[in-house]
């Protein structure tokens, strides 16, 4: 494997195009209180959900870099998919609106909440995006070709009109549609560099970063960014949503894609990829005790608030972990926190319920 220096890849970042959408670095600081209540390893927090766009979250990171390619392709229309409540497809209308873009959200009902105008729905709508409400595609990865035809055939009702659309699939991930390079994954390269100076002016070099995993490029970023530059830092991926097996293919895919767009050959293999779906439980979004009481237990220690749908989930994997053994009590740990919290509005009754 080639290491390469910060500077190397900074200058790399560097070539390509980006908007100035967020404020930069995020936050970093060490969780005192729930180090001592989880009784080690040392938790470190990142907090981009405070990037600054609505209300944050590592999305906007990604569209910093997406939306350069969507300008240079002068469209007026931007078409992608997600969940019902996606903190993406939020992010994505706020950014579309200051650029004087249309917002098209195609959102799936994967999980049983009421389509009503709520968290991330009520600011898609503040936001005047054209939203459309779908049945979820069944066996079908939000990943899949199918859900881009879904997206495509949208698109092409506005080519009709003669505007110019955009394509970008669920989470700015994997390049399809539109977009054909991983511009999701290179902003995430770019994070793991900032985390990785802030952890150095704190005087270590973190063991792992745990963070929710979900549409696949914020882990192939990190990975890809602690590979390059020979870190000892391993990325570990709680999964949100789908299976380990098809969803760490997925996630070494958009790290290659990375590589190649950056110019890297630091050599990604598939036992870079850590991934654990252990804590998906009952199903993508659905919030069951564990992901309530995690809520409440780092909000009242912290004073941070965790999303129902992603950060939670990975906080819930990380106190596991811990208790397992899986890491040492020495080790220093970075959470990601990627943002996501209008989605517990939505979970009111169901966080009330759990938590009485």
């Amino acid at each position: 494997m080639s290491a390469y220096t910060m500077n190397d890849i900074e200058r790399k970042i560097r070539e390509f195009p980006r908007v100035n959408l967020i404020h930069l670095p995020t936050p970093f600081r060490k969780l005192e209180n729930l180090t001592a209540e989880i009784d080690g390893p040392e938790i470190y927090v990142k907090r981009d959900d405070l990037t600054g766009l609505a209300f944050g979250g590592n999305k906007s990171r990604k569209l910093e870099f997406i939306f350069p390619d969507m300008l240079a392709k002068k469209a007026d229309v931007i078409v992608t998919w997600a969940a019902l409540q996606s903190n993406w497809a939020m992010q994505t209308a706020a950014a579309a609106s200051r650029f004087g873009i249309k917002p098209v959200l195609v959102l799936f009902k994967r999980y049983d909440l009421p389509e009503e105008y709520d968290g991330n729905m009520l600011l898609d709508y503040i936001l005047g995006a054209d939203i459309r409400i779908k049945d979820p595609l069944p066996g079908q990865s939000a990943k899949s070709g199918d859900y881009l035809s879904v997206a495509e055939d949208i698109a092409e009702e506005f080519r009709r009109k003669g505007h110019r659309p955009y394509v970008v699939a669920v989470g700015g991930s994997m390049p399809m549609g539109s977009m054909e390079l991983p511009l999701g994954a290179v902003s995430y390269v770019d994070a793991f560099l900032e985390m990785r100076e802030q952890a150095r002016a704190s005087g270590f070099e973190p063991d792992y970063i745990v963070h929710s995993t979900g549409s696949g490029a914020t882990q192939a970023g990190l990975v890809v960014g602690a590979k390059a530059v020979s870190s000892k830092t391993r990325i570990v991926g709680i999964s949100v949503s789908d299976p380990k097996e098809p969803f760490s293919r997925e996630v070494l895919t958009i790290a290659k894609a990375t590589e190649r767009a950056l110019g890297l050959n630091s050599d990604v293999r598939s036992d870079d990829i850590v991934v654990f779906d252990e804590y998906i439980k009952d199903g993508y979004g659905i919030v069951n005790r564990e992901v309530a009481e995690i809520i409440r237990l780092v909000f009242t220690r912290e004073g941070i608030v965790l999303d129902p749908v992603y950060t939670s989930k990975a906080m819930v994997g990380l106190v596991d972990l811990a208790a397992k053994g899986y890491f040492k009590r020495t080790d220093k740990i970075v959470f990601f926190h990627t943002g996501g919290t209008p989605a517990l509005f939505p979970n009111r009754k169901k966080l009330v319920e759990l938590l009485a």
